[in-house]
């Protein structure tokens, strides 16, 4: 039986027409951007705009106001919406809020689906994620907030939390907290929706780090907060998925993040090897076109070689997504491999642009600086290769062959 990569004539038209989208829209309106009151007016324009073209949540059922994608069709959209960073906003696919809405539809209540879900969906709120602490760092399961019932209906948290990412720009927050420290290491936390601003919690700062920042950063979703969590009351009717069941919503929704990131990063890289075969085919040294040099051309063709392997990731994971199939292991593999990419396709067009690349005349340098966390985010690599390489090890234990947990059953 032949082995079909074609992608359905449904799913290239709907790229097709995100792509004239981010090419046509998008990106001409970052030239706009120029205060807060300027990125509420683009936005504004662009969603209203995405949403009469119905280009509007491409990953949520039609029936809750989406466009109802599956997974390949999501993630052709996804590596298209990545080459601007006003792409998955001016969608509603922008995280952490699309992870939170998947997480809302598949575990809220009626009651959260209306009250926190509808606004998330509309685009009239954003939410952050607060899982991360700096004592556990990629440890969840060492987090030491904690949730306790007061005998009033209520839960009370308090503790720390860290890089708690768009928390700045976010009008809800998903808290993570351990509920019963006596429980399995995988079932002492659980997850709550809290209402901000909240005087329980307190951003104390949002961290400075290596990436450029501009006034429009942290508005954006780019900021990342130290939080303290004091005496915040929650209302058990906020308690979300249930108590114990926290730490695996958060890695269900942490995988579809680290997928987001991975369709992004592809999206990023084009746009890079694109900057970079417009500057070479343009400029002239030593009497001739450096893309007439067989070091630049053999540059750019490594960066194609990235980009197709990524792709092919992409693509196979949206495949088994659809079948129903388990992915942890290739999720893990095209974390490491996504973030490594971006990173190098990057570097390489800020080499051949020469001191242009790394001046702010171009997006590289300080697209540069904001992919680096790439490697960190959603788990560090080496958190992910372990996993990787230990899958690897449990498969040969078990089946004395370690070909399907090292991608040789791909399928």
């Amino acid at each position: 039986m032949a082995i079909d990569f074609e992608i359905p004539e449904d799913a290239k038209a709907i790229r097709e027409r995100v792509r004239r989208w981010v090419h046509e829209e998008c990106i001409p309106a970052e030239k706009r951007l120029v205060d807060r009151e300027s990125f509420k007016v683009v936005l504004a324009e662009l969603r209203a705009k995405a949403r009469s073209q119905g280009l509007w949540s491409p990953f949520i059922p039609k029936e809750y106001g989406g466009m109802g994608l599956g997974p390949l069709a999501n993630a052709l959209v996804q590596m298209e919406l990545g080459e601007s960073h006003l792409g998955a906003l001016s969608m509603n696919s922008q995280g952490p809020d699309d992870a939170t809405m998947l997480t809302l539809l598949a575990h809220g209540t009626d009651f959260q689906k209306e009250k926190y879900l509808k606004p998330l969906l509309n685009g009239e709120k954003r939410v952050c994620y607060s899982m991360t602490e700096k004592a556990a760092g990629a440890d969840a399961t060492g987090m030491q907030t904690r949730a306790v019932k007061d005998g009033k209906g209520n839960y009370v948290l308090n503790g720390e939390k860290w890089f708690s990412s768009a928390a700045s720009a976010a009008d809800l927050a998903v808290v993570m907290a351990m509920t019963n420290p006596d429980a399995p290491r995988h079932q002492r936390y659980s997850t709550f929706i809290v209402e901000l601003p909240n005087p329980g919690y307190i951003i104390k700062r949002d961290i400075a780090t290596m990436a450029a920042e501009g006034p429009l950063s942290h508005i954006m979703g780019g900021g990342h907060s130290e939080i303290e969590i004091k005496d915040l009351v929650v209302p058990e009717e906020n308690l979300l998925g249930g108590e114990g069941n926290g730490f695996n919503m958060g890695q269900h929704r942490l995988a579809y993040g680290r997928l987001r990131h991975g369709m992004h990063n592809v999206a990023l890289a084009q746009r890079a090897l694109d900057l970079a075969v417009k500057h070479v085919t343009s400029r002239e040294t030593f009497g001739q076109k450096l893309s007439k040099r067989q070091g630049v051309q053999w540059m750019l063709a490594d960066c194609a070689s990235e980009l197709y392997m990524a792709r092919l990731m992409l693509l196979h994971i949206a495949y088994k997504a659809e079948k129903g199939m388990d992915l942890r292991q290739e999720n893990s593999i095209a974390k490491v491999f996504l973030a490594n990419m971006v990173h190098k396709v990057v570097d390489t067009a800020i080499q051949l642009h020469g001191a242009l690349g790394y001046s702010r005349d171009t997006p590289l340098a300080a697209w540069y600086t904001h992919i680096r966390s790439q490697r960190l985010v959603d788990g560090p690599d080496e958190v992910h290769r372990w996993t990787t390489g230990r899958n690897v090890i449990r498969a040969f234990e078990r089946d004395g062959t370690s070909a399907a947990a090292a991608g040789g059953d791909l399928l």
